[in-house]
């Protein structure tokens, strides 16, 4: 035998080890037909799907700490000046009275509603709650009235959940009025309960 055909035999042989694997084709598994089930149709193969389903929770997220929302609002450190911003910017309120009343009006208990919110936020406060009436009255009578109406709204920011302990109160009566005037108008400036804010 020549070389060029031992050659030309080896690559063939080689060949047709590597090709007939690969054509090698698995036969199907022939099941007979049974008499009462007609005709054999072959499994079909199940399908495989690449897609994940995404899970959408609405539980809270309990891994990450919950972070509170600060305020950018910058306090002042002196607490007069603390205190005309607070009263500018509405985060205490003063409550206001009707003539010889001390019993707290809608209008009062909003003021202090929205005062205790703030109070709640700003622990490192404690509040003066200072009683006022107007000019009319006795100096006794109008001292016992002051008292009665600090009172009433201490009682009132303690149901909204202010410690008691926060809070003291005073009475002035009629000796400290907003407005010196002697008219209507200045007098029901004058019948407030007056919140202070003073450091721990």
């Amino acid at each position: 035998m020549s070389k060029a055909f031992k050659a030309f035999a080896i690559t063939l042989a080689l060949l047709a080890l590597v090709v007939a694997p690969a054509c090698h084709k698995q036969q199907p598994i022939k099941v007979a037909p049974s008499a009462d089930t007609g005709p054999v149709v072959p499994p079909i193969p199940p399908t495989v799907t690449t897609a994940t389903a995404q899970t959408v929770t609405t539980e809270p997220d309990f891994v990450s700490p919950k972070t509170e929302t600060v305020s950018t609002d910058t306090l002042p450190n002196d607490i007069e000046e603390l205190n005309r911003v607070a009263q500018a910017r509405g985060y205490v309120q003063d409550a206001f009275f009707e003539y010889n009343e001390s019993t707290l009006t809608a209008d009062a208990q909003s003021a202090l509603t929205s005062s205790a919110t703030w109070l709640k936020k700003n622990g490192q406060y404690n509040l003066l709650i200072e009683g006022h009436c107007d000019e009319r009255g006795t100096e006794q009578y109008n001292l016992a009235l002051g008292d009665r109406r600090a009172n009433q709204a201490k009682e009132y920011l303690v149901t909204l959940g202010i410690d008691s302990g926060r809070i003291r109160t005073v009475s002035y009566g009629e000796e400290r009025p907003f407005d010196p005037g002697h008219t209507e108008a200045a007098w029901a400036k004058n019948r407030r309960d007056h919140l202070v804010l003073v450091g721990k």
